[in-house]
């Protein structure tokens, strides 16, 4: 049987605040959500005024490319090292943690807290990594997030790492042994986030079992490459943490040390993808300082360049949408109304690729015009609605496809899917060191 090392799996030394310290105001939502809200995020300060929370170790993205990005950026670096000197963190040795968080969207979804190593990670497009991405990395979004993990003695996970185990052998078996585990926490969540429980998994028999789990998923493969791990959110995290490893790694020359530094593994949350609480939805856009005219005038442009129909179709309210068979229609909402955008021959298979090559051309037409991605429809059409804006609705996409579509044609188009709604997202709480001590 393989053991976890050669699974890609590490057993982390996990760190929480100390008991008497108010959870609901340490845990915070994943940072790369909420970024074209920056009023939730203000909102989330003032609840968390001066009391210990991780908001004060994280970025959020909603200020990337401030003024004051590179002072938040040592404020954050600072605060960890004082959470540690002050021993507001404690150490909960080593272990896994097993996870159960209920949201307004589903009443429980299963989570396991273990660390991956990065060296069996691999973002690459074509990559056979036992972890691999699910979608494209922006390259560009990654030396942004080096500044901020390069030199930081903590990380907090948000990333939420996929596995295909319909038998349910890996994560399902610890929901009947909850009751044999310490539980290390159970908070309700703010910002309508929910409620989460927490509890540590240290024994053997038990570790043992996941261990079987997940060794028995390697043997079972159709493939002589199998994934096993496959990045849900947190892919530019994954990324960075990655990026981070493979320059420390330049500086070690003792084989030993290469194999315990705490640089090379990253904390995620493992999820099975047939956990009846792991919906995914679709990621929309929504296109920022564009009029009607110049979205019609691209379109004639990128048909002309590509080959592919590109049309626009306005309704009225008491019409429905227009839909064509072999053809993308995508639901779009402005000052203007309600319309569709309709792709004929496109080459993508999926509707989002379709709509995502074709905003990367509408953003070369004009450096005003720029594009975010939006977790939840009625945000799309708040911002959608706004003079110069307009949103994009994508369909969801089945989970089931997944796997099997990364093994055979690689990494799907970048934001095609979002594992739940916003609020639902991973909310931090462990932290673990990741310099030397």
């Amino acid at each position: 049987m393989m053991n976890f090392a050669e699974l890609g799996i590490h057993i982390p030394e996990i760190h929480l605040p100390q008991p008497e310290i108010d959870l609901k105001k340490w845990a915070v939502v994943a940072c790369d959500q909420y970024t074209s809200q920056l009023e939730y995020w203000e909102e989330l300060a003032r609840l968390v005024g001066n009391a210990p929370s991780t908001l004060k170790l994280i970025f959020p993205e909603v200020y990337l490319g401030t003024s004051d990005e590179s002072l938040r950026i040592e404020q954050i670096k600072q605060q960890m090292q004082k959470y540690l000197e002050t021993k507001l963190l404690v150490s909960q040795g080593a272990g896994f943690v097993y996870v159960e968080r209920q949201t307004s969207h589903h009443k429980l979804r299963k989570g396991l807290i273990v660390a991956l190593d990065l060296e069996c990670y691999d973002y690459r497009p074509g990559a056979n990594s036992l972890i691999r991405a699910t979608e494209g990395t922006v390259l560009e979004r990654i030396p942004p997030r080096v500044k901020i993990r390069m030199g930081a003695c903590l990380e907090l996970p948000h990333i939420m790492v996929l596995l295909d185990d319909p038998k349910q052998q890996v994560i399902e078996p610890l929901t009947n042994k909850r009751n044999e585990l310490k539980k290390l926490y159970e908070t309700d969540l703010m910002m309508e986030g929910g409620r989460v429980t927490g509890y540590q998994v240290q024994d053997d028999a038990i570790l043992t079992g996941i261990n079987v789990g997940l060794a028995n998923l390697v043997a079972n493969a159709a493939t002589e490459n199998p994934l096993l791990f496959a990045v849900g959110d947190g892919n530019h995290s994954l990324a960075t943490a990655k990026a981070v490893w493979e320059e420390t790694k330049l500086k070690i020359s003792s084989v030993e040390e290469l194999s315990i530094h705490p640089a090379r593994y990253a904390l995620v949350e493992l999820v099975n993808l047939h956990d009846p609480g792991m919906v995914f939805e679709p990621i929309h856009r929504v296109v920022f300082n564009c009029q009607l005219e110049a979205l019609q005038e691209a379109a004639t442009r990128y048909t002309a360049k590509t080959g592919t129909e590109v049309s626009l179709d306005l309704i009225n309210e008491s019409e429905d949408l227009k839909q064509l068979d072999e053809a993308h229609c995508v639901e779009l909402i402005g000052s203007f109304g309600r319309g569709s955008l309709i792709f004929e021959h496109s080459k993508f298979q999926l509707a989002v690729g379709a709509v995502q090559d074709f905003l990367d051309y509408l953003m070369t037409l004009s450096p005003k015009i720029s594009v975010d991605y939006i977790h939840g429809a009625e945000v799309v059409q708040e911002l959608g609605s706004h003079t110069g804006n307009i949103g994009f609705y994508l369909p969801p996409m089945e989970k089931t496809d997944l796997f099997k579509t990364v093994i055979k044609e690689g990494v799907l188009p970048r934001k095609t899917f979002s594992m739940g709604e916003a609020a639902e997202k991973r909310f931090y709480l462990e932290t673990r060191k990741i310099i030397p001590v």
